[in-house]
């Protein structure tokens, strides 16, 4: 926010509220002088302030709710522009004797993404060249085994800033992962913040495990005892608006609208971002004893670690702005079909299936089609090799993923 405000604008000041003086905090407890707060806030922090050219930045405003609630009256002023930052759960717990101000436009922020990423490390050109090869359905021949290699690069260092401006500036994959490891603590300290049980943070912390065992739901019993359905669904929805997980719900009845036919009580969960996955992954291992970070370089990851991928392509989807379902049922007995993500494409829906590697078999994608021949669009296979077609499925690279 800061970099945009410095970039787009003639001046700014940014108020970060977890270091403002209680002076600056008690501004916004009296707004009948507008004049008097903008001359204050400029002499406090040095800044001239242009109508209709400066901004200013309210930076983790959930800690002073009197700021965000003056935003109806300093926007109905005109003079400056305005940007909130902060924890969506944090802040929804400290709305409770102030006003929202409906001016607000909301914008969820999710990690860099590997165009993103691509961009922060100078490279403008590679993912324009990938779509023009998704819009032609052509595969890339001899350039695939690059891209893969920037694709796991990417995986490793995740979207996280500061985890990409350290890989950027040391080149030094171990000292991303330090920065990533502070940043998971952080996460674990607001969830504890939020739910003094230590339910929310164990919940997090458990995901690659629950997905390494390929379950077709996530568990919390099996991280943190049994819990009542309230219960459940509470500490569900303060992962979610964390924006640290994302929730994909299963479908009763896979088709167009499927957030009416979505079981609540039964979902996957996945980290926000794949470069953080990987380290919670070996939490308890030292950088120097990380196999995944060797086996993903090396372009060796096992099957038994192809979590890696889905996690990432879930990650995909929906920062390409998908809502994401899975649906599984009965192949026989003992057996289970299931396609690990659905998203709608017009009036028909694609089914996808994630596999680490390059085998090319695709039982339940071919099993879900003969149930629901007239409402799949085409089936999609993600995997590690180049584009190709068997029949009417796309085998497609897992760079190509935000594409779709």
């Amino acid at each position: 926010m800061e970099q945009f405000a410095r970039d787009q604008y003639e001046s700014y000041i940014l108020i970060d509220f977890n270091q403002a003086s209680r002076e600056t905090k008690m501004l916004f407890d009296d707004l009948t002088d507008l004049d008097y707060i903008f001359l204050t806030l400029q002499a406090s922090y040095h800044t001239s302030l242009t109508k209709r050219k400066s901004v200013i930045v309210f930076d983790e405003v959930q800690n002073c709710p009197k700021a965000r609630q003056a935003i109806k009256y300093l926007v109905a002023d005109g003079r400056y522009d305005y940007i909130e930052t902060g924890s969506l759960i944090s802040i929804r717990k400290n709305t409770e004797n102030i006003t929202i101000p409906s001016e607000e436009d909301r914008i969820t922020m999710h990690p860099m993404d590997f165009e993103e990423f691509r961009w922060a490390v100078g490279d403008n050109d590679t993912v324009d060249i990938l779509r023009k090869f998704w819009e032609l359905k052509k595969p890339l021949g001899a350039a695939h085994r690059n891209i893969q290699r920037l694709l796991r690069l990417y995986m490793l260092v995740g979207g996280m800033p500061q985890a990409v401006e350290e890989y950027i500036s040391t080149n030094d994959l171990s000292k991303v992962d330090r920065v990533k490891r502070r940043i998971i603590t952080l996460y674990q300290e607001d969830f504890h913040k939020i739910d003094p049980s230590g339910n929310a943070a164990q919940m997090f912390m458990s995901i690659p495990g629950q997905l390494s065992r390929n379950v077709s739901r996530y568990l919390p019993s099996q991280t943190i005892g049994s819990q009542t359905a309230k219960a459940e669904s509470d500490l569900l929805s303060a992962l979610a608006e964390s924006k640290t997980v994302d929730v994909v719900y299963h479908t009763d009845d896979p088709n167009v609208g499927m957030e009416l036919t979505r079981d609540t009580s039964r979902y996957k969960l996945y980290v926000a971002d794949t470069g953080l996955f990987v380290t919670m992954a070996f939490w308890d291992k030292d950088f120097t004893e990380n196999v995944i970070y060797q086996k993903l370089l090396s372009d060796k990851l096992a099957a038994n670690l192809g979590y890696v991928y889905e996690n990432l392509v879930a990650q995909m989807l929906i920062a390409s702005g998908n809502k994401l379902f899975y649906y599984t049922w009965a192949k026989d007995d003992k057996h289970r079909y299931e396609i690990d993500f659905l998203i709608s494409s017009g009036n028909k829906i694609c089914p996808i299936e994630v596999k680490s590697s390059g085998y090319r078999t695709h039982a339940s994608l071919d099993a879900f089609c003969k149930k629901f021949s007239e409402r799949v669009k085409v089936p999609i296979l993600v995997y590690t090799k180049d584009f190709e077609r068997d029949g009417n499925t796309i085998l497609l690279p897992v760079y190509m993923v935000p594409f779709l």
